[in-house]
């Protein structure tokens, strides 16, 4: 059971966290712009910040950001604040099921909202702006409902994320979403940290980007390829391997783990292939760098995108 608030704060400041008094209250294009400044988590700003929006509307995948994000703004703001899960075809089932439980566990308002990037030629195309039209199909699916709620959209943005290839927090930005967590200065480790003291268990949970992130980009983004990767490391994850990620190259499944755990996918090889064929692949090869989120960003030659001008359509 989380600890709540006050049982956390009485467990002292033991961790990367800071409880430093101010930050920056410039709104979300704000924040993407000024990045982190130095600043700490500050879970007092946290809690002030959402309280002042009085009712917010929280995108929630059920990772360690967004499951920090919904669980304070509903200690907060209670059945004020309410968490959407986006399904689509690039949502590994898994995930949509977490998000159900941890819901049900947290007694979270909760709902699921169908998204339609696939409908988007934009996003099919899997250019170095994908994430841009897969937020803003993302906030299409959201807005009616903060709309009609009269909440703010909040998104579980943390400092980290401002240093890395993410045009998603353009579209969400431009489209009026804002990033609590940036405004009081969590960065991953703050989240994971402060997670863990409130007691809950997504503090530990490894980054699971969605499906479309294993498609390199310039390789169109199908169904088929979605139901290939999710198939294939669901499967790797019910032989024991948590961290992972399967990177789609047609017929050849190129299989990303921790350095640690290296020899035990060759140790497990006949079960491994047996695997990445059921899940419709030919090959399957063996990343030897290991994993590294995000690594398929390289391939871009272009510099970090955090601005506010939208790609061409």
């Amino acid at each position: 059971m989380p600890l709540g608030f006050a049982g956390a704060l009485a467990g002292g400041n033991n961790g990367a966290v800071g409880d430093s008094a101010g930050g920056n209250s410039s709104g979300g294009a704000g924040a993407l712009a000024g990045g982190n400044n130095g600043a700490v988590g500050d879970m007092e700003q946290l809690r002030r910040d959402l309280g002042e929006m009085g009712r917010v509307v929280v995108a929630f995948s059920g990772g360690a950001d967004s499951s920090l994000l919904a669980w304070v703004a509903h200690d907060v703001l209670g059945e004020r604040a309410t968490a959407v899960t986006a399904v689509s075809p690039s949502l590994a089932r898994a995930e949509r099921d977490e998000c159900g439980s941890l819901a049900a566990e947290w007694g979270l308002q909760w709902r699921e909202v169908q998204t339609a990037e696939m409908g988007q030629a934009a996003y099919v195309a899997n250019d170095g702006d994908r994430c841009y039209w897969c937020k803003d199909a993302l906030m299409d699916a959201v807005t009616p409902l903060a709309s009609d709620l009269s909440a703010v959209v909040a998104l579980g943005v943390n400092t980290d994320d401002l240093g890395d290839h993410r045009p998603g927090q353009r579209a969400a930005a431009e489209r009026g979403a804002v990033f609590p967590l940036v405004e009081a200065g969590f960065s991953k480790a703050d989240v994971r940290e402060w997670s863990r003291r409130l007691g809950l268990r997504t503090w530990d949970k490894p980054a699971a980007p969605c499906l479309a992130s294993r498609i390199p980009y310039g390789t169109p983004v199908t169904l088929g390829a979605l139901a290939s990767v999710g198939d294939a490391e669901a499967a790797l994850r019910r032989l024991g391997f948590a961290e992972l990620r399967v990177r789609h190259y047609g017929d050849l499944a190129r299989i990303e783990v921790p350095e640690a755990r290296l020899a035990d996918v060759v140790a497990r090889r006949a079960e491994v292939v047996d695997a990445m064929r059921q899940a419709g692949y030919r090959y399957a090869t063996l990343d030897l760098e290991g994993l590294r989120s995000g690594n398929l960003n390289s391939a871009l030659g272009k510099a970090v995108d955090v601005g506010l001008s939208p790609p061409r359509r």
